[in-house]
C-alpha cells in the first residue's frame, strides 16, 4: 500500500492506518495518567519532603513532583508556580 511496509507492534503486522488509530489511543492514555493539579502562575501551600540531586527542595502536590529552589525538608511555603510539564513543575517561594 503506497509503497509503505506493514509496522510490526508485539508480532502483530499493521497498517499504518492501525498503527495511527493506537498512537492515538496511547496518546490519549498517556494524557490520563499525567494529570496536573498545578497550573502555571498560580499558588500553593506545601511542605518539603525531600531534596533532589541538583539541592532544590520537593514537594508534591496530589503525587505531581513540584521542585523549589532554596527550600529544605520541613520547610512549609507558600510556592508560586512557574513552569508545569508533563512530569513535573518548578516553583518558587513567594512567602
Amino acid at each position: 500500500m503506497y509503497g509503505l511496509k506493514p509496522t510490526v507492534l508485539c508480532n502483530v503486522p499493521l497498517s499504518p492506518e492501525e498503527l495511527a488509530e493506537r498512537n492515538v489511543e496511547v496518546k490519549r492514555m498517556s494524557e490520563r495518567s499525567f494529570h496536573k493539579p498545578v497550573e502555571e502562575g498560580k499558588e500553593y501551600e506545601v511542605e518539603i519532603k525531600e531534596t533532589s540531586r541538583r539541592g532544590d527542595g520537593v514537594a508534591r502536590i496530589e503525587g505531581f513532583v513540584v521542585f523549589v529552589p532554596q527550600t529544605k525538608p520541613g520547610d512549609k511555603v507558600k510556592v508560586k508556580i512557574n513552569t508545569v510539564g508533563p512530569r513535573f513543575a518548578t516553583g518558587e517561594v513567594v512567602q
